[in-house]
């Protein structure tokens, strides 16, 4: 296909408007993106409804395909409708200008993280009806806000809720990561995220003595520890080259604070760290651990979790598991090499499988640079309706499943 034809290409349309809608942190307006999803839902014939888990300002829509057996435990296609901020001087384009240049690239914040995800899922859908398709499950299209927050206003709120329970829902699908060669990643689980703040309190006094004890020495002894346990992970990525990012546990200090003057000791120091911990890696025994090393620093050491999310199960990848198989077999038939991993990061789907529902993350986006967050996101045309095939081929088989 042609430059000229992408350009008037009516899903491409639609992918490019959803992508105008500047959904972007801080403070969020949902109000057009509502408007927009209403519409989609109206052309599909699809009802919908606009539910509100917390608060009106963070609407959670959600469209509705009934299946010839509603019966069965539904399916969910979730995607966010959120997107992180820009740095526009960062941008060869307009970030929320869906810009299309003569080599099919459409630059714009979201283009893979990820509302092409949450519109291939309606073009997919339109194909679907128009071939006189109907699902044997009834599939829901969830469009949650604030995933880019954490999603304790959208998705981790909704699986709390009276309307998420009728739902009846067995499966969900969700995000992926681009993939940079002719692979497509398949997510099974995540990391466990911790945010982890110590309190190091010690002698004080003034800058010119040696004084024993102090907050810099303990915080010193605790990151040579982490440190070290970090050089471990590393080390284990560099000799194994099975793994991925998403296989090891990171350890990152994010923030460091205290003191008043340049020539006075403080009596207290902060440190926050980000890690995320792998699905291997026992979540009591690191916490032990690192109290234990908070001990032998001398002690005066607080743990204070900002963030502790729970250990959840990764959602099973064998035969016990129709939803993968059927997963699987999908992309199998169609001649997509598919590599599952450990998701990175977090998405919305940890609170999915925390209320014992098997999800997997998959975005239809391959050799492209991996851009999510990241400055001239773009995504070309021509993957970008190749996916909508994936998801053509996808859909029926885990709605039937």
């Amino acid at each position: 296909m042609c430059p000229e034809q992408w350009k008037n290409n009516e899903e491409i349309k639609i992918f490019q408007e959803y992508l105008r809608i500047p959904t972007v942190h801080p403070d969020v307006d949902y109000t057009a993106c509502v408007e927009f999803l209403k519409r989609q839902a109206s052309s599909l014939n699809l009802p919908v409804d606009v539910v509100i888990p917390v608060l009106p300002s963070k609407p959670v829509v959600i469209m509705k395909w009934l299946g010839k057996c509603p019966e069965l435990p539904s399916i969910i296609l979730n995607s966010h409708m959120d997107v992180v901020p820009v740095f526009p001087e960062k941008w060869t384009h307009n970030p929320f200008g869906a810009h299309m240049d003569e080599d099919g690239r459409i630059y714009a914040r979201g283009a893979q993280d990820m509302k092409s995800v949450g519109c291939q899922y309606l073009a997919a859908i339109r194909a679907l009806k128009a071939s006189g398709y109907q699902p044997r499950r009834t599939v829901y299209l969830t469009y949650v806000p604030d995933e880019e927050t954490g999603g304790d206003m959208g998705m981790a709120a909704l699986v709390k809720g009276d309307y998420f329970k009728n739902m009846n829902v067995g499966f969900s699908l969700d995000e992926g990561i681009a993939s940079e060669n002719e692979s497509y990643p398949i997510f099974y689980a995540e990391r466990t995220l911790w945010h982890l703040r110590l309190k190091f309190s010690g002698s004080s006094g003034h800058g010119s003595l040696l004084l024993e004890n102090t907050p810099g020495e303990k915080f010193h002894y605790v990151w040579d520890k982490l440190l070290q346990f970090r050089e471990s992970q590393v080390q284990r990525l560099a000799k194994e080259p099975s793994l991925d990012i998403g296989d090891v546990t990171t350890v990152n200090l994010t923030q460091l604070g205290g003191g008043v003057q340049s020539n006075v000791v403080p009596p207290l120091l902060e440190a926050v760290f980000d890690i995320r911990i792998a699905i291997t890696q026992d979540v009591d025994e690191l916490e032990q651990q690192v109290r234990d090393w908070c001990e032998e620093a001398g002690g005066g050491v607080e743990l204070d979790f900002i963030l502790k999310c729970p250990f959840v199960e990764p959602t099973k990848i064998d035969a016990s598991n129709p939803f993968w198989l059927a997963f699987k077999q999908s992309l199998d038939e169609i001649g997509l090499k598919t590599r599952v991993r450990v998701f990175p990061g977090a998405t919305d789907s940890c609170y999915v499988r925390e209320a014992g529902i098997p999800a997997l993350g998959f975005s239809p986006i391959n050799h492209t640079p991996v851009l999510l967050h990241n400055h001239n996101e773009y995504l070309r045309a021509d993957t970008y309706l190749h996916g909508i095939q994936v998801y053509r081929k996808l859909i029926p088989a885990i709605a039937d499943a």
